[in-house]
């Protein structure tokens, strides 16, 4: 069965089929139903190599991943991509990672693009002003940023979580609680979605007349050893904090045992509020003491990128949004309490 004999099968253009089989969303659903139930019953299949020998595509989306010996292996990033494999494997394109020394990867960008390698790539770790973005933009060539970058006009497609809104949230939430002395466990300084956590708890702290303190607030890498390192600190200074964020649940894996260890009790003598970005094997409902969160599904975002950059490679005339951003969800467990 091929996609003619499809077509005159069910009386629907070879296009309509292309694209209920592709998920996009034109296509109603009935139609969808339809396409999907007579494509399993025929057994068939797109014929992807015939396609991409005809169109010249390659198949296949990108990443430029920057690589250093002080980079610590990424947990999110894992969780990320499971969900961009997902969505690659349902459209039947392959996925290929370039390592890249962190000054150089708007030049690695570069020879993907002119290698015919991919037909498009996503751009991740943004920061500040980021260079990346008008290069990406001045080659006419589809991609799409997970994140933003603080200070570069928002000119380009990306998806991204309102990380500043999730965490005022998180902090008011403290300071409704009658907390004042809120300590901050954050990712790296340099990388934007850390920036605008940073700015959410201090946003919300002016507001109450208060500021976050430099001497409460750590930049690291996401681990346990570090969520560990830097919460055995806080509780070893003078003036110990009563409430503390993380800005994952694996910072906070670390940080709870070093409230144990502590003898302290969590949502007791300090409370706690984790970013939970779904992690398969980190879930915060099954912590001893179970912790609140702003929660955004990592694999989600994964598979959101994937949809739209391959919808803007096999469709380029369709119009699709230029910006997204997810709101958090603030779930309330156990570890938080009022203040002691």
């Amino acid at each position: 069965m091929n996609l003619k004999q499809l077509s005159e099968r069910l009386g629907l253009s070879q296009t309509t089929i292309s694209r209920a089989l592709n998920g996009y969303p034109e296509v109603n659903e009935d139609t969808r139903r339809r396409v999907m139930a007579a494509a399993t019953e025929t057994g068939y299949r797109p014929n992807r190599a015939a396609r991409r020998l005809a169109t010249g595509k390659a198949g296949s989306l990108g990443l430029v991943m920057p690589v250093s010996s002080g980079m610590a292996s990424d947990i999110h990033f894992a969780e990320f991509q499971a969900g961009l494999a997902e969505e690659c494997l349902n459209h039947e394109f392959h996925f290929v990672i370039v390592p890249a020394q962190p000054n150089a990867e708007a030049q690695a960008i570069r020879a993907l693009v002119s290698s015919g390698s991919v037909d498009g790539y996503y751009l991740a770790y943004m920061r500040e002003n980021d260079p990346r973005l008008e290069m990406a933009k001045s080659l006419p060539f589809p991609f799409i940023v997970h994140g933003r970058s603080l200070g570069a006009e928002e000119n380009y497609p990306y998806l991204d979580v309102d990380n500043e809104g999730a965490f005022r949230q998180a902090t008011q939430l403290l300071l409704d609680l009658g907390h004042r002395k809120i300590a901050l466990l954050n990712g790296p300084e340099d990388l934007d979605f850390a920036q605008r956590r940073r700015l959410g708890v201090e946003k919300a702290l002016a507001a109450a007349d208060l500021a976050l303190d430099p001497k409460m607030t750590s930049h690291t890498w996401m681990t346990d050893h570090n969520g560990h390192a830097e919460m055995v600190r806080l509780l070893g200074s003078a003036e110990r904090p009563t409430a503390v964020l993380c800005a994952s649940t694996v910072l906070a894996l670390g940080a709870v045992r070093a409230i144990q260890q502590a003898g302290l009790r969590l949502g007791k003598d300090i409370s706690l509020i984790a970013h939970d970005d779904e992690l398969m094997l980190l879930k915060p409902e099954n912590f001893t003491v179970p912790l609140t969160t702003t929660r955004s599904s990592l694999r989600e975002a994964g598979r959101r990128i994937a949809q739209r950059l391959i919808a803007a490679i096999e469709e380029p005339e369709t119009p699709s949004p230029l910006g997204e951003i997810w709101q958090a969800e603030l779930i309330i467990r156990a570890s938080t309490g009022p203040a002691p």
